[in-house]
């Protein structure tokens, strides 16, 4: 039975007490329905529900300059409740932004239009984030709050000191990423991150009361958050609230708006039909009425673009203040805050990589690739202040914390580490923030089983090519005891299937360092670095080549003819085992190949010649790997052979677990043996 209480009367709505801001907010709602109603298809409801509070947002409060949309010191604006993009799109359109125009707006949900169904990240300028999966937004702003408090913090107010805006509805609120990234704000102190809670009480299904109850300002307060509850229509009332918001410097602050989904529509408003819907005609036509709206479909009287367009160019002497104050600045100060925000490495990151790589080089202790990787952040950390670190609670355990870093806390923010919590997802998508927010560099830890919690914000890391970089420990079944909930199986294949996103597996101390310089040298994407629990032996043991590394894939030993009958491809913890199976099989007169694959994507975008060079065309391949084939295939092929594993690991100490399983020197040896037969070479 539907729950929809659809008047039969058209709705009547409130006279408005200031009839300009009205016409303005009109602006938007009728784009939006415009919109929808010619594309077929959209959500016009968050629009021209949260329009009164936009347009007094935008008019009275928000620092920006559609000039220069990635000015540093811009407030951000976010909507987490992605589905409303058309209130984004018609905000940058209306204020002034070059990079949309109504015919932009007209294409909305066309193929390769600037106007997707949901937000893209610098898909057009000024929009801050990627969001659609419910609650990404609420994280993200968190991050953007953090970067700039930890700017501010090392730059001063003259250079950073602004707000930053979330909108979020019911469904960002009944996701689980928004209790961590509230819990992690109010921990925090933001007072410069607020959020607008769009209190319409509809989804999709119906009336919330179908699924939630939570009382949302007691949650928000019992987070340590300053909260407001009004009437998202008054414009006063959304006014005085904002201010008061501003004023609070201690917490960040939710104010809770009450409103009207599909604010103007004659039937459908406030019910769900107005989330997503297409209206009708005849619903936007007695929308125009009931609002007084007398323009044609995307037509904006002369007299409100114009009032809008004077709310963009407003920002345009508050960045040139701003910029005055960055050109007198001391030289160092301004030298700095520019690299930092031209996302440029210093001078000395090289001298670091190269120390680190010395201090692997020539030895033969075995060592846990999170313990190299730890010791690379010692070098990098000490020269890179843009390095923001963190851990989802196992810092001692992801090995990401240096010594000369120091801790952020809770309104203190001169350090760069920080500590997370148990929050892996609010963890990652803050993480996206801070790198989305410019003049900084996160990296943050978790084991690699629990990327799966964190795996729908690095899938948008990668949709965004942002530059996050995931440190992911306890990379196998060699983390031993924990046993299978805590042991990665399936993880680094579904990761790798992830377009755009670098997954790195090093298999000693010098490919740990060759990949952290790859990671830093990469000019977009993000990268995750899957590190050993367990100590290993060194494979390498001299880096006067060159980064290896960087190419994705390398010949590690060459087989002693020059056609090997066995290529062994392998990587991380597994690599010295097809080395020692190498020298197995050669002295047995099989003249074998092995190849160390620590990064698949960067050995795809590798010229042709060269990933033929490596890979070779004759013989079997043998693949081995502590996890399931599947990322292996499209390198072994249907006629390879694969040692790794097919179901879920165990519980005992690694060496047991890894004999458990099959995955040892001999069993590779066998694997070569059984290929060489069943090939008949």
């Amino acid at each position: 039975m539907s729950t929809d209480v659809t008047s039969e009367k058209p709705k009547k709505f409130p006279a408005p007490r200031d009839p300009l801001l009205r016409d303005m907010a009109n602006c938007i709602r009728f784009i939006a329905a415009d919109a929808v109603q010619n594309a077929k298809s959209g959500h016009p409801g968050m629009p021209m529900g949260m329009a009164d509070i936009a347009t007094v947002l935008f008019r009275d409060f928000m620092k920006f300059d559609p000039k220069d949309p990635s000015w540093p010191d811009r407030d951000r604006f976010v909507i987490s409740n992605g589905h409303g993009c058309l209130l984004l799109y018609s905000l940058l359109y209306l204020t002034g932004y070059e990079g949309i125009t109504m015919d932009d707006i007209r294409r909305f949900r066309q193929v390769d239009s600037k106007t997707p169904g949901h937000p893209e990240y610098w898909h057009i300028p000024g929009i801050e984030t990627t969001t659609g999966p419910l609650g990404q937004g609420v994280g993200n702003a968190v991050g953007f709050a953090i970067a700039e408090r930890i700017l501010n913090a090392t730059f001063g107010d003259g250079l950073q000191d602004h707000f930053t805006y979330v909108f979020m509805g019911d469904g960002c609120l009944m996701e689980g990423i928004s209790q961590e990234a509230m819990s992690l704000a109010g921990h925090l102190k933001l007072g410069k991150l607020i959020a607008f809670f769009d209190n319409n009480a509809v989804t999709i299904d119906g009336p919330t009361s179908l699924a939630v109850s939570d009382d949302q300002a007691a949650r928000f307060a019992g987070s340590n958050w300053h909260v407001q509850e009004i009437d998202g229509h008054d414009t006063d009332a959304i006014r005085e609230a904002i201010r008061n918001a501003q004023a609070v410097t201690d917490r960040p602050s939710l104010i809770s708006c009450k409103t009207v989904i599909g604010f103007g529509f004659p039937t459908i408003s406030g019910t769900r039909k107005a989330h997503s819907d297409t209206p009708g005609e005849d619903e936007v036509s007695g929308a125009r009425e009931l609002l007084g709206w007398n323009s044609k479909p995307f037509e904006i009287p002369e007299p409100l673009i114009d009032a809008w367009r004077a709310v963009g160019s407003r920002g345009e002497a508050v960045r040139q203040q701003w910029l005055n104050r960055l050109e007198t600045s001391p030289i160092p100060v301004k030298i700095e805050f520019e690299r930092r925000m031209h996302g440029l490495l210093p001078t000395q990151w090289r001298t670091a990589i190269a120390q680190a790589l010395d201090e692997m080089s020539g030895t033969d202790t075995e060592m846990a690739t999170r313990k190299a990787s730890g010791l690379v952040l010692e070098h990098l950390t000490a020269v890179m202040p843009e390095l923001i670190g963190g851990s989802a609670d196992l810092t001692p355990s992801n090995n990401v914390k240096t010594n000369s870093q120091k801790e952020i806390a809770p309104g203190k923010f001169s350090g760069s580490y920080l500590h997370y919590g148990v929050r892996e997802h609010g963890m990652a998508a803050a993480m996206n923030g801070i790198a989305l927010h410019g003049g900084l560099r996160p990296y943050g830890g978790t084991f690699l089983a629990f990327s799966d919690y964190c795996r729908p914000s690095i899938r948008l890391a990668a949709l965004m090519r942002a530059p996050t970089v995931f440190v992911m420990t306890h990379d196998s079944i060699g983390l031993g005891e924990d046993g299978p909930t805590h042991q990665p199986v399936e993880q680094l294949s579904a990761l790798r299937a992830i377009p755009h996103l670098a997954v790195f597996r090093p298999a000693d101390g010098i490919e740990t360092a060759e990949c952290w310089q790859a990671i830093l040298e990469r000019k977009e994407g993000p990268s995750l670095i899957a590190l050993s629990r367990q100590n290993l032996p060194p494979v390498r043991r001299d880096h006067s080549l060159g980064n290896k590394s960087a190419k994705g894939a390398y010949v590690i030993l060459e087989a002693d003819s020059e056609e090997p009958v066995v290529t062994l491809l392998s990587g991380g913890s597994e690599l010295h085992l097809a080395t020692e199976a190498h020298e197995i099989l050669q002295a047995e007169g099989v003249p074998t190949r092995v190849i160390s694959m620590p990064c698949r994507l960067l050995f795809e975008q590798q010229p042709e010649e060269y990933r033929r060079a490596v890979l070779g065309n004759s013989g079997i391949r043998v693949a081995v790997e502590a996890g399931v084939r599947d990322s292996w295939d499209r390198y072994i092929g249907e006629s390879g052979y694969f040692v790794g594993l097919t179901e879920f690991g165990a519980s005992g100490k690694a060496k047991d677990v890894f004999e458990k399983f099959g995955i040892t020197t001999e069993a590779i040896v066998r694997m070569a043996h059984h290929g060489i037969s069943e090939h008949k070479l």
